[in-house]
């Protein structure tokens, strides 16, 4: 395990957003250490001493740039803690959010340790913290809990989230992800 103790939270800040911006521009494809190097005047040797491979370096720079889980809501109704998950973040962000996305979303299909990354450092700690929520609801009886519908809410989320960029040409928002919360994620959950 790499020791990440030589940095300060500002250098760590400073670097993941020199990832995100230099992601942003060239696609995870074209990111090199080379490049993260030269824009954050470190050496290569110590973002792979830090990181180990650009796949977690990556990676680790949305998890930064996102806020904290979602485990930690708990306003007493499904409802209420899903638009708490919205209050989160701001369209800003989402837009960011979603460019970062796109360009991933070719990527991880070639290299599988971004894939393995993402899966470990992003995707699953947002499925356990969405799983705690959903099992909330089901223990004060907002939703049963042999609704079909529990399974599939990450990908009615994540599809709406990929969908209205691909559907219309529009980057999604909080009024579209707070609408289609109320009118397609809460009804299937009979919630």
């Amino acid at each position: 395990m790499t020791t990440r103790s030589r940095l300060t939270p500002e250098r760590e800040t400073e670097l993941y957003t020199a990832v995100l911006d230099l992601l942003r521009e060239v696609g995870y494809d074209a990111l090199t250490m080379d490049a993260v190097a030269g824009r954050t005047r470190a050496s290569k040797a110590t973002l792979y001493r830090q990181w180990g491979s650009k796949a977690e370096l990556v990676v680790k720079a949305m998890r930064h740039n996102k806020p904290a889980g979602f485990g930690d809501i708990d306003t007493g109704s499904l409802h209420g803690d899903f638009h708490a998950m919205l209050d989160r973040t701001d369209d800003c962000q989402m837009e960011k959010d979603s460019a970062l996305m796109r360009g991933l979303a070719q990527a991880i299909h070639t290299n599988p340790d971004l894939h393995e990354a993402l899966r470990d450092l992003l995707i699953e700690p947002e499925m356990s913290g969405l799983d705690v929520l959903l099992r909330r609801a089901v223990d004060r009886g907002e939703i049963r809990r042999d609704n079909p519908a529990l399974g599939y809410v990450v990908h009615m989320m994540i599809g709406a989230f990929v969908a209205r960029q691909m559907i219309e040409d529009r980057t999604p928002d909080r009024a579209f992800l707070t609408d289609y919360l109320d009118a397609v994620v809460l009804p299937a959950l009979a919630a």
